[in-house]
């Protein structure tokens, strides 16, 4: 049945999945494990991609007690890391032929300088070289597949960042919340650059962003005030406007990934005050992320940090 037009979509409108493969990232909590939750009851093949082994199996047994029957398999990979990103990877190869669905969900945002295992800082290694590396590895996967599609989780904070081409790894005078924005920039950057040289070569796949708005999950698992904070039911009250659970925040993700109305290149959010909260529609984001020469300056760069590159998905 139809959704009547001007209704907001939800839950409810997300099609049957059955005979899709759907690998999700950060699957184990939050967004992730309500993206994939829903999938797996529409009948998708879920492949929870988690950095912890012990976490992606307890969220899967919970989503097969609410699902039951529901085809869920784990897989382990630390998007901070090319050496487990490549392992993943080929695992993933072997054990699917296509894939379907790219979830890129997982990411970092933590108050201080960090680095990943290959020497980036934290924030641009794991939210965008992460994410810039495994859908390199997983793109011979999903460009014969019918319908694929790639959707890149940026955020509501790609607005006050500033791309530092001179210094993507924030190495002078950082900021922690800098380098978290330009990653969530990079994010949008790296979709609208892929969706270019996918439509390029005419592969059916597509590529999609898509932000939560303020939802209340694990990533601000580093703030321990902001979550006690936050979860106050007297501040849940008088804030509602202002954030949203994960069911709620991952819609945006379920309609990138899911609507057939959907096309490439597209950027979904809440609609309420400020895409912080509301029912998911298309949505704008910054001059800067569309700029042409940062797209293709950030790719380069990203090629050359990850020793990767996209075979046929050429310039």
């Amino acid at each position: 049945m139809q959704r009547p037009q001007g209704t907001p979509w939800t839950v409810a409108d997300v099609p049957d999945q059955t005979g899709r493969v759907a690998v999700v990232t950060g699957a184990s909590t939050g967004l992730g494990f309500e993206v994939a939750s829903v999938l797996a009851a529409r009948g998708a093949t879920l492949v929870l991609a988690c950095r912890n082994r012990e976490r992606a199996m307890a969220a899967a047994r919970r989503i097969t007690e609410a699902t039951p029957g529901a085809r869920v398999s784990i897989q382990q990979v630390d998007l901070a890391s090319l050496a487990s990103l490549t392992q993943a990877a080929e695992e993933l190869g072997t054990e699917h032929e296509f894939i379907d669905l790219l979830i890129n969900n997982a990411g970092v945002m933590v108050p201080r300088q960090d680095t990943t295992a290959d020497g980036h800082e934290l924030h641009l290694g794991v939210n965008h070289l992460g994410t810039f590396a495994l859908t390199s590895l997983l793109i011979d996967r999903l460009l014969p597949t019918p319908g694929s599609r790639i959707v890149t989780v940026s955020s509501v904070a790609h607005r006050n960042a500033r791309l530092r081409l001179d210094d993507l790894q924030s190495s002078a005078n950082f900021k922690w919340g800098e380098a978290y924005a330009q990653s969530k920039l990079a994010n949008l950057l790296f979709t609208y650059e892929l969706q270019r040289r996918l439509a390029a070569i005419g592969a059916e796949t597509i590529a999609v962003a898509a932000h939560p708005g303020n939802a209340d999950t694990e990533l601000v698992r580093d703030f321990p005030l902001q979550q006690k904070i936050i979860g106050s039911p007297l501040v849940r009250w008088a804030t509602k406007w202002l954030f949203q659970h994960p069911p709620e925040g991952a819609l945006p993700l379920l309609r990138a990934a899911t609507d057939a109305a959907v096309r490439g290149g597209e950027y979904y959010g809440p609609s309420g005050f400020r895409e912080y909260t509301g029912s998911p529609v298309l949505v704008e984001s910054t001059g800067q992320s569309h700029d042409l020469d940062a797209q293709r300056l950030l790719w380069a760069a990203s090629e050359r940090l990850c020793g990767v590159s996209f075979g046929p998905v050429v310039a």
